[in-house]
């Protein structure tokens, strides 16, 4: 029998890490962090099955 499993974690910014890493990392995408420029690339990242990054209604898409 399979289980979900949802991991919740707090990234923090003055830790070196980023919202945009993270969740590049899991979803195996590539995105840029406009607060310092870098670009993460993670689509060589193999064994993903569907991933998907929602905003709020009232968010805009930049």
């Amino acid at each position: 029998m399979n289980f979900f499993h949802c991991p919740i974690k707090i990234v923090s910014r003055n830790k070196g890490r980023s919202a945009i890493a993270s969740s590049v990392y899991i979803s195996g995408t590539r995105l840029e962090n406009t607060w310092d420029g870098t670009t993460h690339d993670y689509t060589r990242k193999q064994h993903i099955i569907h991933s998907e990054i929602m905003l709020p209604a009232n968010a805009s898409p930049q």
